[in-house]
């Protein structure tokens, strides 16, 4: 059975937002909720493939310690700008 669109995107957003780490979960959590949506074809993809990183390795991504993958570097990139402005913000 194929995944439609609505349950894929909210697969995706559930995914975000229950990590496993809670820092991830703030980090992921409200990039998806204010992007997700607005995502289609291959961005979606690589989102999905994302979700599937490990949060350690993502978090070494974001805090610049870890190269990340090449595929996901620019997405990576856009979270974490997103992550930083949101604290910035308080």
């Amino acid at each position: 059975m194929t995944e439609t669109a609505e349950a894929r995107l909210k697969r995706m957003a559930m995914r975000s937002w229950r990590r496993g780490t809670k820092e991830m979960d703030l980090v992921l959590g409200p990039w998806a909720d204010a992007h997700l949506a607005g995502l289609e074809g291959p961005e979606l993809a690589l989102y999905d493939q994302l979700l599937e990183e490990n949060d350690q390795d993502l978090m070494a991504c974001i805090f610049g310690t870890q190269v990340p993958p090449a595929p996901l570097a620019g997405l990576l990139h856009r979270i974490t700008e997103f992550a930083r402005t949101r604290l910035a913000q308080g």
